[in-house]
């Protein structure tokens, strides 16, 4: 048992280390590899913090058990690893893993689950979110520090539909990610390492609806994803300028990667064709547009994800439709 502080809590983390002989941790049922319990004084919700990184139904790196569990995958720098994350208390988790990468990810669970997310200065003015704040105390912006692996779906999700770049994200993973290590749930897969991205050929791209544009930005990024992986260890506004030099990448797309990769709760996705909007109506009675956003916004840095995140998950966000939805743009027949 080691124990460490953040964010203003205290939490104990209990390994379970592997027995060399069986590969199995002891006291423990033969299928499971490692496993560590988290526990925090703050609110825990492990579902809510996992969300922002699933990518629709049917992602083959996220899925959600009937039992509320949270199954995820992940190439760490160790090699994959499957890990699934229960919620056993109001204030722990425990996650169990399996694969090479079990440790690395485990060394990780504290900022994963959002217990190094400081928020003891948040304390929004407007009324909608600090209701949303105190209702929902348990909302954390956890910390992968896979950047690249953040990276390639919020590419696939530039200037398209999501549920498009949802079906590329999992056409693209099932066919070149490999199984998931250890007793994962059915069709779950790793995602594909750096250079695999980088080798894909110009037409699986095409076949899975993701064009040129968007194909050439993931193969430069895996050509650099090692250097790519370092941003984690940079003060998130310098990450995301960094990120913003590759050709390619824009405001949007850092900022979604530095909300997951980072967990940075200030990363306001700039760009987004909704997210203004739906601050403006939500806030203000009527729609933003990104700078009115922004400025609007300005008093609850260094919390502006944060306050976009509690706006959905409270329930409070609003954003009237005046028409039908955005049309899906189908890049394979040309």
């Amino acid at each position: 048992m080691w124990a460490r502080s953040g964010s203003g809590a205290t939490l104990a983390v209990m390994t379970v280390p592997l027995d060399p002989a069986t590969r199995t941790a002891p006291d423990a049922p033969a299928s499971d590899g490692m496993q560590a319990t988290l526990t925090s004084r703050r609110p825990l919700d492990v579902a809510l913090t996992l969300a922002p990184h699933g990518r629709g139904p049917g992602d083959p790196c996220q899925q959600r058990a009937a039992d509320g569990s949270i199954w995820r995958t992940s190439l760490q720098a160790t090699g994959p690893v499957t890990y699934r994350v229960t919620q056993t208390g109001r204030h722990s988790a425990r996650c169990q893993v399996w694969g090479p990468g079990g440790a690395e990810l485990l060394s990780r669970l504290p900022a994963l689950l959002g217990d190094e997310d400081a928020c003891d200065d948040f304390a929004p003015a407007h009324p909608i979110l600090a209701e949303a704040h105190r209702t929902h105390p348990h909302l954390r912006i956890g910390s992968t520090r896979r950047v690249f692996e953040a990276l390639v779906p919020a590419v696939l999700e530039q200037r398209v539909h999501t549920i498009a770049a949802h079906r590329s994200w999992r056409r693209l993973v099932r066919t070149h990610g490999t199984p998931a290590p250890g007793p994962a749930p059915d069709g779950m897969r790793v995602p594909p390492a750096p250079d695999v991205w980088r080798r894909i050929p110009s037409w699986e791209y095409h076949r899975a609806n993701v064009d040129p544009s968007r194909s050439r930005a993931i193969v430069r990024a895996a050509e650099v994803a090692d250097r790519l992986e370092a941003l984690a260890d940079l003060p998130p506004d310098d990450a995301q300028r960094r990120l913003t030099s590759l050709p390619g990448i824009g405001v949007w797309t850092a900022a979604e990667v530095a909300q997951r990769a980072f967990g940075d709760a200030d990363a306001l996705a700039v760009g987004d064709y909704n997210i203004a909007r739906m601050v403006g109506w939500s806030l203000a009675g009527r729609p933003f547009d990104d700078d009115e956003m922004v400025e609007y916004l300005e008093d609850v840095r260094p919390h502006r994800y944060r306050a976009v995140r509690l706006l959905v998950v409270s329930g409070h966000a609003v954003l009237p439709k005046f028409g039908p939805r955005t049309p899906i743009v189908d890049h394979t027949w040309h």
